[in-house]
């Protein structure tokens, strides 16, 4: 499995991040490229602890049957919903947003496992730093192929 906390892995996630430009069009989805890597780095500060959103009542119900699908092997599916403490929908700047980016996942594999958050996700509970890894790495890849032609 691929993770954030594998080096190689990270470096690739960079080295795709490195390669956006402002030309780039989404593939699907409603956000733009600027909203799209800003959600991404906020996910990260999710990870890292830095945001706390609470539980929401349909992920207590049902997010424990879903949570393999955070760890496993096939990517996430399009269109998917998402957390209002992520969700950007503001005008952003792509430069400042993509350095943001750059430097959130290059603090979440360096500080690693043991500096991972706690904090419940708001859809799935509780995770472990592994599966945040795993996670994490998931969700920057969905959406670097949501932006990559």
């Amino acid at each position: 499995m691929k993770s954030l906390y594998n080096k190689s892995d990270t470096l690739e996630i960079l080295a795709r991040v490195e390669r956006l430009s402002p030309q780039a069009q989404r593939m699907w989805g409603k956000m733009d490229l600027p909203q799209m890597v800003a959600h991404c780095a906020n996910a990260l500060d999710m990870a890292m602890g830095k945001i706390n959103p609470r539980r929401i009542f349909i992920g207590r119900l049902i997010g424990p049957f879903f949570k393999s699908r955070y760890t496993e092997d096939k990517p996430f599916s399009k269109d998917n919903p998402t957390s209002d403490a992520i969700r950007v929908t503001d005008g952003r700047n792509f430069v400042a947003e993509k350095e943001r980016l750059k430097k959130s996942v290059e603090q979440f594999s360096t500080s690693g496992e043991v500096n991972c958050t706690r904090h419940p996700h708001p859809f799935f509970g509780r995770l472990t730093p592994s599966e945040w890894g795993i996670g994490m790495y998931k969700h920057l890849d969905h959406h670097l192929r949501q932006f990559e032609s």
